[in-house]
């Protein structure tokens, strides 16, 4: 049983309780497939997200991977190399059901230029961070994080509230989409720009963005009239940021916080430079490729110049780990990481304790099931502020885009607790079906990112991929049932690696296993990386949780 989808019709939300596969944990995967691209920006394409983020690498991929899916024994393993199923291998019950490595270019061959000449040949694809693992679930899979960025600065500037202040922020992709309603629930007057009609009518479809303005000058006035209420809104504004942000600091407005959040990463088929128009930048992403890279470039020195004036002027500016910062500087901007990343600046505390983005979708497809496990949260973890404040916030403001799913910070044996807990919830019938539990990529094992995640790490090591690989090794053996090795970032290549995971609660024991199994491990070595780098916060935790942390 599949509903509608009224923003991709051909792209149904799965759900029901007829399985099409030889068991849940393949059925699952199936559903989280087909659940990437009706949430996705572009799935015709098989786009998720950010310009190329793809669910699979071709639509004869993609088939082949659904036939694996529905035909596959318990005890066989799907290979998937860059989107593309490659073999079907003999393994066992408890071994993963899928592993996949998508965009991994050697070393000295990781450059944008050698990506977008395999990805033309169609020997690679980027699968993102969560899109080509299958574990997107629409912009809600940001939101948390995003707002409780927000709500750090509001501790730490501005007396623990948003209220009265104005957020200047760009992007409304599947990632950056969920910056309005982070910033309203946070309390804010938020302005986002994006140079696309069409994803700012989407956001507003979908109850992420209030309003969309006409012009700048009708932005600013609904923006002051909020603040001088302390009235939360989010406004939308279409526009072009690398004019916009100079236009608003060339007028003295100076905007308490200001972030961006474009498809900057990504200098051809993501960002649009101030010199093209939309579809004139699409036309050059296949004529002149080069070209469009140069002004893009060009573009984002201004647009990230605007902000170090605002920087300057006393707002609290940082980096939304799009890169746009490494390609200012590249674009001769000097100082472009003045501006600090919002992880080193805002979460590396939580990180360092394994505190991080988990998620879990109800394959069932009845809302009803995540109202449960929600209750669940709040009875297990009453007293955890941030959880707790959370999931009351997510009931009121978020949406369900796809499969119903949630999203809360959760670190060590926590994220264990909720999954078992789930589990009994599966087995005894109290939800309609399973659950699959997944985590972001951003996480503290799973990814290192010199510009984003691992930047200024204490010890220096900030480009030491071996944390996600070890993280990725240990998932399979402790029988996850989904486990991916990403690489890529700004120009597809060459600026991070990260691990995913995914875990389907089928209300088995065996379940039971490779939940409490997996996540602790996954969480444990995100301690353990923290604490080998000197954090106390991590070294608290081993000492707290009893994590077989071994110092040399």
């Amino acid at each position: 049983m599949t509903s509608a989808n009224p923003r991709h019709p051909d792209f149904p939300i799965p759900g029901g309780p007829k399985l099409r596969a030889k068991g849940w944990r393949q059925e699952g995967l199936l559903r989280l497939l087909e659940n990437v691209l009706a949430v996705g920006e572009d799935p015709s394409n098989l786009v998720v997200y950010a310009a190329l983020g793809r669910a699979a690498r071709n639509w004869p991929a993609h088939k082949a991977i659904v036939q694996a899916l529905t035909t596959m024994e318990e005890d066989q393993t799907l290979v998937i190399q860059s989107g593309k199923p490659v073999g079907l291998l003999r393994t066992h019950a408890k071994a993963p059901l899928v592993i996949m490595a998508n965009c991994n270019i050697v070393g000295q061959w990781a450059k944008a230029e050698i990506f977008y000449e395999l990805e033309r040949k169609g020997l690679i694809c980027w699968g993102g961070l969560t899109a080509g693992a299958w574990q997107y679930i629409g912009s809600q899979g940001v939101i948390q994080g995003t707002y409780e960025i927000f709500m750090r600065i509001a501790e730490r500037r501005f007396g623990g509230t948003l209220a009265g202040r104005f957020i200047l922020t760009a992007g409304l992709g599947g990632m950056g989409g969920s910056q309005p309603l982070a910033g309203r629930m946070a309390g804010a007057a938020i302005l986002t720009i994006d140079i696309d009609p069409e994803r700012a009518r989407k956001r507003k479809e979908i109850g992420y963005l209030e309003v969309i303005a006409p012009d700048l000058d009708t932005a600013l006035t609904m923006i002051e009239a909020a603040k001088s209420e302390r009235r939360a809104l989010s406004v939308g504004l279409v526009g072009n940021a690398a004019d916009i942000y100079p236009e608003i600091a060339r007028r003295g407005i100076v905007p308490d916080v200001v972030t961006d959040q474009t498809a900057a990463h990504d200098l051809v088929f993501g960002y649009v430079p101030r010199t093209r128009s939309l579809d004139e930048a699409r036309a050059m992403r296949k004529t002149a490729p080069e070209q469009l890279m140069e002004e893009s470039r060009a573009s984002i020195v201004d647009h990230v110049r605007a902000m170090l004036t605002f920087q300057s002027r006393g707002a609290e500016v940082f980096d939304n780990g799009n890169l746009i910062r490494t390609h200012a500087r590249e674009g001769g901007l000097a100082n472009a990481f003045d501006i600090p990343i919002f992880t080193e600046a805002y979460l590396r505390p939580l990180f360092a304790r394994a505190i991080g983005p988990f998620r879990w979708m109800a394959l069932s497809g009845d809302p009803k099931d995540i109202a449960a496990i929600d209750d669940l949260v709040l009875r297990l973890f009453g007293d955890n502020q941030i959880v707790s404040n959370w999931i009351k916030l997510a009931r009121q403001y978020v949406p369900f885009e796809g499969l119903p799913a949630r999203i809360a910070w959760l670190g060590h044996g926590e994220r264990s607790e909720l999954a078992l807990g789930v589990n009994e919830l599966v087995a005894d019938g109290t939800l309609k079906g399973p659950v699959a539990f997944s985590r972001d990529h951003l996480d503290a094992a799973g990814m290192a990112h010199p510009n984003i995640m691992t930047e200024n790490m204490r010890d220096g090591s900030d480009a030491i991929a071996d944390w996600p690989l070890l993280d990725a090794m240990a998932l399979c053996s402790s029988q996850a049932d989904l486990v991916a090795v990403h690489s890529g970032g700004g120009g597809y290549a060459g600026y991070m690696t990260s691990a995913g995971v995914t875990l389907i609660a089928d209300g088995t024991a065996a379940a039971a296993e490779r939940l409490a199994m997996s996540l602790d491990n996954d969480t444990g070595l995100g301690v353990i990386r923290y604490a080998d780098a000197g954090y106390g916060e991590a070294i608290d935790e081993v000492s707290l949780k009893h994590i077989p942390h071994i110092q040399l």
